[in-house]
């Protein structure tokens, strides 16, 4: 009872707290979150007439091209998709014409049966979460899409990670849907970041997939900064947030390859951060703490959710950088192996271990420098930043008690 009684206490702490504050900082937050869809999006407007222009003759009953989407991560590549398929489905919906479109982001809706669900759902059809076959799935929504007898656009974002994880035969019947249609149409776009993506697929689903190519390019400075500054307008109480901090904003983002989520990231946090401080406006110092609460939170999820034996090397790296602030390939190995015989394991091999240490690297949790040691050989000289040490270090030694 004393535990519920002090929860109790600590909720009503936070909130009468909230409510004694003498600053406001947030209009609408909601403005600053990367999944929102704004009326205007800056420095993408070519991108918006070519995708318009493909799709519009859907609008007059004819079946579109479809469309493969490349670009790095926070090129507005999904939102530009949306904002072209929003605006042509309200057209739609005012002239009575059959146009629809489905949006599923594969990552998280992550197997077959659920993404040809959702897709299906886009319809109007009920289907159940679990319980029928996948070809059932597919029957009724080809039935369904030929009833109709309208155009439907299926959106697959981050179909990279679908077909790492499940190959490409989805693809495959998705993009021969129209030959077992008779009246109705389907058109299919691609999002990706990996612009090597169509390279592994099934020659027969690389040329029907991408029958037209479109790339993102990463933003500028200059271009974040309209962009922080257009959200920034709707999302803050006026007064609270100067160029300076928006400048600020958009120089790191521009660094991390004009990512425009990460500068919208750092921007709503840096408000949230304010806003608990009860600060009158938003400073640099508060982005500059920011980033650090963002690679922190990134790390917890990377490390997290990392295979056992993904784990069990960066343990052995920690153990084996304490000493001298590196490591070597064989250093780690022979850690490694002590660690995982003593847990009852089978050790991995060391060319496996080293693979994993390069996924590591790619990940941003390690950084693997090759050197030469002269007669030695080359050799993988590991070390871990030190901004990311401590939530490492704190997140395997919970894990493992």
């Amino acid at each position: 009872m004393g535990q519920l009684v002090l929860s109790k206490d600590i909720l009503d702490e936070i909130i009468e707290s909230r409510l004694k504050k003498k600053h406001r900082i947030f209009l609408d937050k909601e403005k600053l979150h990367p999944d929102y869809i704004p009326e205007k999006l800056p420095h993408r407007e070519d991108q918006i007439k070519r995708i318009a222009s493909i799709l519009v003759p859907g609008l007059e009953g004819t079946r579109p091209s479809n469309i493969l989407i490349y670009g790095l991560t926070g090129t507005g590549k999904t939102a530009v998709t949306l904002f072209v398929l929003r605006g042509l489905e309200d057209r739609a919906k005012i002239r009575g014409i059959r146009f629809r479109y489905a949006y599923v982001n594969t990552r998280k809706t992550d197997t077959t049966y659920r993404v040809l669900a959702e897709i299906a759902r886009s319809l109007g059809l009920r289907i159940p979460y679990t319980g029928l076959a996948i070809a059932e799935v597919y029957r009724r929504y080809i039935e369904a899409l030929d009833s109709w007898r309208g155009v439907h656009v299926m959106v697959l974002d981050e179909i990279d990670y679908y077909v790492r994880k499940h190959g490409d035969d989805l693809l495959y019947k998705l993009t021969r849907i129209n030959e077992e249609l008779t009246h109705g149409k389907a058109s299919i776009i691609g999002i990706t970041n990996d612009i090597n993506f169509v390279e592994n697929l099934d020659p027969r689903v690389r040329s029907s997939l991408g029958e037209i190519e479109i790339v993102f390019p990463p933003y500028n400075a200059t271009q974040l900064e309209d962009i922080l500054w257009d959200r920034a307008r709707d999302a803050f109480v006026p007064g609270v947030i100067g160029l300076d901090v928006i400048k600020y904003c958009a120089a790191l983002a521009a660094r991390e390859h004009g990512d425009a989520r990460r500068a919208l990231d750092l921007l709503r946090v840096a408000g949230e951060i304010a806003e608990r401080e009860d600060a009158e406006r938003v400073t640099i110092a508060h982005v500059k703490q920011a980033s650090l609460e963002i690679e922190h939170g990134r790390i917890q999820q990377i490390v997290s959710t990392l295979p056992l034996h993904a784990k069990l090397v960066l343990k052995a790296i920690l153990y084996s950088i304490r000493d001298k602030g590196y490591s070597t390939t064989g250093e780690t190995y022979n850690k490694y192996r002590n660690i995982v015989t003593s847990l009852g394991y089978e050790p991995l091999t060391q060319r496996r271990v080293s693979e994993i240490i390069n996924e590591l690297d790619m990940l941003g949790i390690v950084n693997a420098l090759v050197v030469n040691r002269g007669r030695y050989g080359k050799t993988k000289m590991i070390r871990i930043s030190e901004s990311v040490l401590p939530v490492i270090e704190q997140l395997l030694s919970v894990e493992n008690g």
